[in-house]
């Protein structure tokens, strides 16, 4: 058999693999992209695949395709869903303006195996035409925003129980470490006392407020575009179609899909990619600061604050036996730059679209779905193999929550700033405790000690005795 087959486009005869789903223009972008050797990720293929699913529908109960055609379409549309055909999926994710080059990868992989089904060779679209069938009433314009916009969400139903999760391992270890005293740092000095519990009760929080800024942020994904055509004007398109086919779309995805209140500015404003961007930037730099918290604390074992014990995963050092490194956090914060990196990109996309389209969308998609797909493989990991293994050092944090010079600040009502700030200042110039120089001077008595500089209760409002 030929390795190739020749179709023909609007610029002429292209050689094309005998056995590709994909046809000329596919070919062609094959050609003149050979930029990263990165593919379109599968949240996008899927929701392409949803899209024109759903269009066909739409268009054949309009009968605007042949009942065979639209039944073709949807079967090839729906396999794609399921995760077959992806390797036919080949342009480079940096391509064409619009994303038309992987537009039309969907719309020929889709019109061959289409074809197939209904019996035509691969390359002969008299039965299932890329554009004339697959792609009736559509166009790049409103079915890449449309794309963009749903495989993001899709995306997202993956990372969000995730952090339902690593909030909830945070909150279990809040709860676990909840009467272990440790001295708290400001400015990376010594400062009042804190349990172990609060700080990581803390992160709970964090977590679970940035999983509701996304939560949020993603409504405004649920408003399309699809039915605009190439200006949101709806050039091409049945009065009724652009209702059908979100409905549709909203029935195969399980989303609760709306039409955009104007498809112009569905179509020249990609906003809300800014917006989910910006919030899973958010919650990279909260992840950023948590892990770096992690390391600090774990940091030693004998040099260090080695307050607490994270899971040892692997060795951590070619020539230092015995080195165990705090990887997960380390990745985490690495994965929480490139979300930062792909955040900033995503912005100068977003502003880069002129009049009635942004031809930017491939970067943004790319970037945006990247950010999802490793900030969730990441923080599973993060979850699974650190947080839930990481144990307290008790003696360690009982020493410097009576080490911390910070105690001092609880003589404050009773003393005044100034004679607490010169014990502090007499503490480290010393080596002696604040307690000891207390008792020493006779500042309080032994019940006012025992009250007064006792760090637990440094670490909730309580009241002054007299």
């Amino acid at each position: 058999m030929p390795n190739t087959r020749t179709e023909t486009d609007s610029l002429g005869p292209v050689e094309v693999p005998a056995t590709a789903l994909y046809g000329a223009q596919t070919t062609r972008a094959i050609a003149n992209f050979p930029i990263s050797g990165l593919r379109a990720s599968p949240f996008l293929i899927r929701a392409l695949a949803m899209i024109k699913q759903a269009a066909a529908e739409a268009n054949q109960s309009l009968d605007l395709i042949t009942p065979e055609q639209g039944s073709a379409i949807q079967q090839a549309a729906e396999e794609i869903i399921d995760g077959q055909h992806h390797d036919h999926f080949v342009v480079d994710v940096f391509q064409a303006g619009a994303g038309v080059s992987l537009h039309m990868n969907a719309n020929e992989v889709i019109a061959n195996r289409a074809g197939q089904i209904l019996g035509a060779p691969l390359g002969d679209y008299k039965k299932v035409h890329p554009n004339d069938h697959v792609n009736y009433g559509q166009s790049t314009n409103d079915v890449f925003p449309t794309a963009m916009r749903l495989s993001a969400l899709l995306a997202l139903e993956d990372l969000d129980p995730v952090l339902g999760d690593l909030a909830a391992s945070f909150a279990a270890k809040a709860a676990e470490f909840k009467d272990i005293l440790k001295a708290g740092r400001t400015h990376m000095q010594d400062a009042v006392p804190i349990t172990l519990g609060q700080e990581f009760a803390a992160y709970a929080v964090a977590i679970r407020k940035c999983r509701q800024h996304i939560a949020r942020t993603a409504e405004d994904l649920h408003a399309l575009g699809l039915g605009g055509s190439a200006v949101g004007t709806g050039l091409n398109t049945h009065p009724e179609y652009r209702e059908r086919a979100i409905a549709n779309l909203s029935r195969i995805s399980g989303l609760e899909l709306r039409p955009a209140e104007d498809l112009r500015y569905a179509m020249q404003s990609n906003a809300a990619m800014a917006n989910i961007s910006a919030a899973l930037r958010t919650l990279a730099l909260e992840v950023i600061r948590i892990s770096n918290d992690l390391r600090l604390l774990s940091s030693g074992p004998n040099t260090g604050f080695n307050e607490i014990h994270l899971p040892s995963l692997q060795p951590g050092s070619s020539i230092m036996p015995g080195k165990v490194n705090p990887v997960l956090p380390e990745l985490t914060a690495m994965v929480g730059f490139q979300v930062i990196g792909n955040d900033t990109a995503t912005a100068y996309a977003v502003q880069s679209g002129q009049l009635e389209l942004n031809v930017m969308m491939p970067a943004m998609a790319h970037n945006t779905l990247q950010s999802i797909t490793i900030l969730t493989a990441t923080l599973r990991q993060l979850d699974q193999h650190c947080i839930h293994g990481i144990t307290a050092n008790r003696d360690r944090c009982a020493f410097y929550a009576a080490s911390t010079i910070a105690l001092a600040t609880a003589l404050n009502p009773y003393i005044g700033y100034a004679k607490a700030a010169a014990l502090v200042k007499e503490s480290v110039a010393s080596g002696r405790s604040i307690v000891d120089l207390a008792r020493e001077q006779k500042l309080l008595t032994e019940d006012q000690i025992g009250e007064i500089l006792d760090p637990k209760n440094m670490t909730e409002p309580h009241a002054r005795k007299s």
